[in-house]
């Protein structure tokens, strides 16, 4: 069994080639097969199309997306690309090469339960942030296992949504990786839930989850937030200074797309942000191993990777989503790994924190 800190020095020289994988854009209108039938469906149909047709996954209509146009939910969609690009793939985690045992099963909330992050489950609102939820997430998790539970700061995906120019168009999408070279550049502060002022920057919208029988909160219906304005300043309820507050990375990478490759990096250093092609079924997830069954392409998302598993012989990883504790089991779902469903293992990047 691995140790839960390895030595540093492994990421001192980056190489390698890789499995290389095109970068297209997603603005292509991607599909998978699925009869022209069951592509158009939505809603009431799609959840029964799905429940009647395969046995690995449960799907529920969702308050949240069956109130909200299609495309106000395809703005919850913010990647722009679900492949690693260019610029990532001459720096790749060579963890694939370490000779560990990794374990047919794993869950990070076990492995790690002095970092009660790795379970926590942000909501990124009506706002396509969520490339920024995934690295401000994950990284929060690293900072925290690699000082071995002593050092717990709440990164924030604001500043990340915010400030990184190079990331992307914030609450209309951005690129995975550019958010974690922005965290080793100009490092990142802190950043809670919304209404929370015990951090620097905490995030600028609220949830977009439904309280009882009340209707969902009126702009969860309406096209995305605008991207915030930088802000440069704590919050004037946050005693740190702005630059003091900062917490930087050493390293930013992309990880092989191997699934062994993915689970080494995982197992070693933390929770990965990952990302994938969403379709519209995907909304409606409740439980159970997720496998695109029906619906049309609605774009990509990004989301933290924390486990994997077995369930009846069937292998899945295992995820924390960023749309609230309403959504799916918990916030969290699993999807068919091994396979490259929706493109989940071809886009894996985090980074190492300067601790």
């Amino acid at each position: 069994m691995v140790g839960r800190a390895l030595v540093l020095p492994l990421f001192v020289v980056l190489c390698v080639s890789a499995n290389r994988v095109d970068g297209g854009r997603l603005d292509k209108d991607i599909r998978q097969n699925t009869d022209a039938y069951a592509e158009v469906l939505d809603d009431d149909e799609l959840v029964e199309y799905v429940n009647g047709n395969q046995q690995l996954w449960k799907a529920e209509l969702h308050d949240r997306f069956s109130s909200i146009h299609e495309v106000s939910r395809k703005y919850m969609l913010g990647v722009k690309n679900v492949h690693l690009p260019s610029e990532a793939l001459g720096r790749l985690s060579p963890t694939r090469f370490l000779n560990i045992t990794v374990p047919d099963s794993f869950d990070a909330r076990e492995w790690w339960p002095e970092c009660e992050s790795v379970g926590f489950v942000r909501d990124q609102s009506s706002c396509g942030s969520c490339w920024a939820f995934g690295a401000a997430e994950a990284i929060t998790d690293r900072i925290c296992i690699a000082s071995k539970g002593t050092f717990k700061p709440t990164i924030s995906s604001n500043e990340i949504l915010s400030c990184c120019e190079i990331c992307g168009d914030g609450c209309r999408g951005g690129y995975p990786i550019r958010a974690w070279d922005y965290w080793v550049k100009h490092g990142v502060v802190t950043g809670g839930e919304y209404g929370t002022n015990n951090t620097c920057l905490p995030y600028p919208f609220p949830s977009c989850r439904k309280h009882g029988n009340h209707s969902l909160p009126a702009q969860c219906s309406h096209a995305p937030f605008e991207t915030p304005k930088c802000n440069r300043m704590c919050d004037r309820n946050y005693k740190e200074d702005y630059e003091a507050d900062k917490h930087y990375g050493l390293i930013s990478y992309g990880i092989h797309s191997d699934e062994l490759s993915i689970r080494k990096e995982l197992l070693t250093y933390g929770p990965i942000e990952v990302a994938f092609l969403v379709y519209m079924d995907f909304f409606h997830y409740k439980s159970g191993i997720y496998k695109h069954t029906a619906g049309a392409f609605a774009g990509g998302h990004a989301v933290k990777l924390i486990g994997w598993g077995e369930e009846n012989g069937t292998p899945y990883w295992l995820i924390a989503n960023s749309w609230g504790r309403d959504w799916g089991d918990k916030g969290f779902f699993k999807i068919l790994r091994g396979s490259n469903e929706c493109e989940i293992e071809g886009g894996a990047v985090a980074g190492v924190p300067r601790i």
